[in-house]
């Protein structure tokens, strides 16, 4: 498999240790778009051994060019949008982990038409969140009532709307600070509720689907909670998880379920 992936950061780290792990010889080539080289070059170095050749692009065209059949972004909101539609036109297939670029109506639009000129698919892991599968299912049968609930330690936050909201250093006990759509939420906290996102894509939209995000002093781990009522199943799922050693606002599941991704890619059975 020729591998693009854009970013450098803690989640590419993860999804490349997780596929070194369980398919040692599956890259063939690994092709890494950054805005900055060294920062590339320093994750090559540091898991470059998961491919047999590797190489590190500033440029979007010389990263095309690489040949890379699957693309996958771990860089944020603004990679989405910068690279999103021109990797879909060149008939490049786009893992998408930062899912709530997508709450932005034009560019999911535009990703789309891109997607078809190119023949190509955009991919959207369960990330940190479990239950998708099921909610995409009922769907089909009926409008569930959807609701996530997000919970973090306050450190998670920092760096985001909330500190606006709620002094986050002073908690001491479990605060809600936002109630409301799945769309305002994933624009207005890019960074820790990419989850809300991908519920609503999977499930009745960004409005449709309520999102109440909590600051909790209590709790050291990521916490997500999935309820679902629908004329199929009904159900509620809590998720802890470990939060990614280089961003807390992260959970390690996001950039596993990357990886899981791209190793069903390679495997006889899909799971």
């Amino acid at each position: 498999m020729k591998l693009g992936l854009i970013g450098a950061g803690g989640m590419a780290a993860t999804m490349l240790e997780a596929i070194a792990a369980h398919e040692p010889r599956l890259l063939d080539h690994l092709a890494v778009l950054v805005r900055d080289r060294a920062k590339g070059e320093a994750l090559v170095a540091a898991q470059g051994s998961c491919a047999r050749v590797t190489s590190v692009h500033t440029e979007i065209e010389d990263f095309l060019h690489s040949g890379a059949g699957v693309v996958c972004e771990c860089a944020g909101h603004g990679a989405v949008r910068e690279h999103g539609a021109a990797v879909l036109k060149a008939g490049r297939d786009l893992v998408i982990a930062s899912t709530g670029a997508l709450a932005d109506a034009s560019l999911l639009e535009a990703l789309k038409a891109a997607a078809v000129q190119g023949g190509a698919q955009m991919l959207l892991p369960a990330g940190a969140v479990g239950g998708i599968d099921a909610l995409a299912a009922a769907r089909l049968l009926g409008t569930p009532r959807v609701t996530y609930i997000g919970r973090k330690p306050p450190r998670a936050w920092k760096g985001t709307k909330a500190e606006a909201l709620v002094a986050l250093d002073a908690l001491t006990e479990a605060t809600t600070f936002y109630e409301g759509a799945a769309r305002d939420a994933a624009r207005d906290f890019p960074q820790n509720a990419n989850v809300a996102a991908t519920i609503a894509l999977a499930g009745v939209g960004f409005e449709a689907t309520r999102v109440r995000l909590v600051a909790d002093p209590t709790i050291s781990a990521n916490v997500h909670e999935l309820e679902v009522e629908s004329d199929a199943v009904r159900f509620s799922i809590r998720l802890v998880g470990v939060p990614s050693r280089s961003n807390p606002k992260t959970s390690l599941t996001a950039g596993l379920s990357m990886a899981r991704a791209v190793l069903n890619r390679d495997a006889v059975v899909v799971v």
